[in-house]
């Protein structure tokens, strides 16, 4: 399937909510253009207020750094009515105070191809920034670091490259990330994870760091490492994001280890998705025990070995678990039992005995296939170029791309069944603090 596709109706209804939660906060900022603005502007062109001045400086400048546009998404952009400009929209200031700023910027599925110039930090008002499925590369600009109020910072599915843009630290106000499916690459400061943010996707790229020991401070409800080489191992303290977390796909990166016991205390998941890595030992028990909302498990092509307890298989939501391409032993009967009803259970390629379609007994011989003590098991998670692999070594090629998710289909966020719906309640929330 084609990543790249024509640009679909602009729906209003979660701009709109953001552009009434900016208005209402727009009397925080400054209004200083700084070192920014290059651009010259024409004395005959008449702003409604300086912040409006300072937006068509931004976007002048960044039309000018545009090199492809073949949807015309930037050929409105003239004039000093920069609200009337496609994929601009604006709000009023904040009450008391007369005209509108710059509230919204969502370009999604336009398919332009250019840069990011510094002079974008004019927009200082922003609190959404869209630019998911286009072709925008280089660096993220720091400047950006002026946008206080940004809620939602989705760039998925371009062409950026450098280091993590440490300038998320800068926004405060940043609730929603969206980096999947571009070319970042090195490690990811662990101090993202502390960061307050609702849904994180750092999803295929070039990231290498092992996750860090305070991933369980992260109150996400969302969370998609995958398809990075994250290596070492998942850390008991991902228990802690009980409260709030309710997905997390962490297939092929690389991970090595025991699954953690704590996983069991994500009593609120429903996708817990651990495929394509070099994971060992048994199931935790404590999946079967507690996580009655799980609807998804898969923790297939890994090297985990033991039984397949019928707790697991009889979970009240779950209707997709696989654990194929293992070293499982045997299953209880209750899964067998649920398999034969359903066909969402994958086991196959495993060492079940009289389990059709399995691995041969050479394979189930194989050292891959012995049990291993979780307790004396080393793992190490640097954040060193390469990640750590435990006692595998380390790994410096990039791990083959799994299939994930898609990025993003509409306008506001993603779409697909692991992925959440827009996070407008979020933002009904803030609106009734102010």
């Amino acid at each position: 399937m084609s990543r790249r596709r024509r640009p679909p109706p602009h729906s209003s209804s979660l701009l709109l909510v953001l552009l009434v939660w900016a208005a209402a906060a727009t009397s925080s900022t400054s209004s200083g253009e700084g070192s920014l603005g290059v651009v010259k502007v024409d004395p005959a062109l008449k702003f409604e207020n300086p912040r409006l001045r300072q937006a068509y400086i931004a976007l002048q400048a960044w039309k000018a750094a545009i090199f492809s546009d073949p949807f015309n998404f930037t050929s409105s952009w003239n004039g000093s009515d920069v609200c009337s400009y496609m994929g601009v929209f604006c709000a009023p200031k904040s009450t008391g105070a007369q005209g509108r700023v710059v509230a919204g910027i969502d370009l999604n599925h336009a398919d332009i191809a250019g840069y990011l110039p510094p002079e974008l930090g004019l927009l200082s008002d922003l609190a959404l920034f869209h630019l998911n499925s286009n072709r925008f590369c280089g660096i993220v600009p720091s400047s950006l670091r002026r946008m206080k109020l940004l809620h939602e910072l989705d760039f998925s599915n371009n062409r950026f490259v450098g280091d993590f843009p440490k300038v998320v630290f800068s926004l405060p106000s940043l609730k929603y990330l969206d980096l999947r499916f571009n070319e970042f690459e090195g490690s990811v400061p662990s101090q993202l994870f502390d960061k307050d943010l609702d849904a994180l996707f750092l999803n295929d790229n070039r990231f290498q760091f092992g996750i860090p020991p305070n991933l369980g401070n992260s109150p996400v409800s969302v969370l998609v490492l995958a398809n990075n080489n994250l290596g070492g191992c998942i850390p008991g303290s991902i228990g802690n994001m009980a409260k709030t977390l309710n997905e997390i796909i962490l297939l092929n990166d690389n991970l090595t280890g025991c699954l953690p016991p704590q996983i069991g205390l994500l009593t609120n998941l429903t996708v817990f998705d651990v495929s394509f890595n070099r994971l060992q030992g048994p199931l935790p028990s404590t999946i079967g025990k507690n996580m009655k909302s799980l609807e998804q498990l898969d923790v297939a092509r890994n090297r985990l070995t033991g039984v397949i307890p019928a707790s697991i298989c009889q979970l009240p939501r779950l209707h997709n678990f696989t654990y194929s391409f293992n070293y499982f032993t045997g299953e209880a009967p209750a899964c067998a039992a649920t398999a034969a009803n359903k066909n969402n259970i994958n086991g196959r390629k495993n060492c079940i005995r009289g389990k059709l379609d399995q691995r041969s007994a050479r394979e189930c011989a194989s050292p891959a296939a012995r049990p291993v003590d979780c307790r004396k098991l080393q793992c190490s998670s640097s954040t060193s170029p390469g990640g750590g692999r435990g006692s595998g070594g380390v790994s410096k090629r990039r791990p083959p791309r799994v299939s994930t998710p898609p990025p993003p289909t509409s306008e506001s966020s993603p779409s697909t069944r692991s992925h959440p719906p827009p996070p407008s309640n979020l933002l009904l929330l803030l609106l009734l603090r102010l």
